[in-house]
């Protein structure tokens, strides 16, 4: 795990903190990227995480892509056209395939501007909480390029067709209250406030069965996509695996008792 990405473990909780802050924290380093992936992979192996909280170190949650690397051509934009398509499905375009697809619940704890692949980051996540500081950006024309990380698939996806257009085609950076009323996020609290927000959040989360969770998580993803048959298909099928599950038989023994159920993974 490279020291750009902090990986820490409370409870049921796992906390990802990008730790760049003398470069506002940019997303599109091989080494950021490979520890995003491997954060996922490492997450999705260990049934005692049950909610994950994405954050950032300093002023910014995320500036995206590293301007210093676009001006030298070097790292992910090295190359000629082929080379730096390659480079992008072998760099930045993992992210969103790991986080998107990850089973266990993320949350956004979004603490100042996350701009162009930043902004995008914060789409991956399930639910995102942003600080009165935040802004959001889908900037990238600004610099001479597209979304190259799937933000026009993630984008309208929250906030709307029309209102994706306008962020895409203007670049320009939407405050905190915007993004609410957008629905971009769910909550906007002061900055001292972001991460006890979250956290209790996650808590709230972490309270429940983690294969459920990883599973009603998995339905929401594909009905984003499937047809309503084929989504009642799926759930009666993820209900029969429920049904028989350890965790199913406490969390209905807790109720009739009136006492906190303690889920197992089982």
């Amino acid at each position: 795990m490279t020291d750009k990405l902090l990986y820490e473990q409370e409870g049921h909780v796992v906390t990802l903190t990008l730790n760049m802050p003398e470069l506002r924290n940019p997303v599109t380093d091989a080494d950021v990227v490979d520890g995003i992936v491997d954060a996922c992979a490492r997450i999705s192996a260990d049934m005692s995480v049950r909610c994950v909280i994405i954050t950032g170190v300093g002023k910014a949650f995320s500036s995206g892509g590293n301007l210093k690397h676009m001006a030298e051509r070097s790292g992910l934009f090295a190359g000629d056209a082929l080379e730096v398509r390659d480079g992008y499905k072998a760099g930045i375009q993992r992210v969103p395939k790991a986080l998107w697809n990850l089973e266990v619940p993320v949350i956004a704890a979004v603490n100042g501007p996350a701009y162009g692949a930043g902004c995008d980051l914060t789409l991956m996540a399930d639910i995102r909480i942003a600080s009165t500081t935040a802004t959001f950006a889908e900037n990238f024309v600004r610099v001479g390029i597209i979304p190259g990380d799937g933000g026009a698939w993630l984008l309208p996806r929250q906030v709307g067709l029309s209102r994706a257009a306008e962020m895409t085609f203007t670049a320009e950076p939407i405050n905190a209250e915007t993004a609410l009323a957008w629905g971009l996020v769910s909550r906007v609290v002061e900055p001292d406030a972001l991460m006890d927000a979250a956290r209790e959040l996650a808590g709230r989360i972490a309270r429940n069965p983690p294969r459920q969770l990883r599973l009603a998580k998995r339905l929401l993803r594909e009905g984003m996509q499937q047809s309503l048959d084929s989504l009642l298909e799926i759930s009666a099928a993820y209900q029969g695996a429920c049904h028989q599950t350890e965790d199913h038989r406490e969390a209905v023994a807790s109720l009739l008792e009136k006492r906190d159920a303690v889920f197992t993974g089982r």
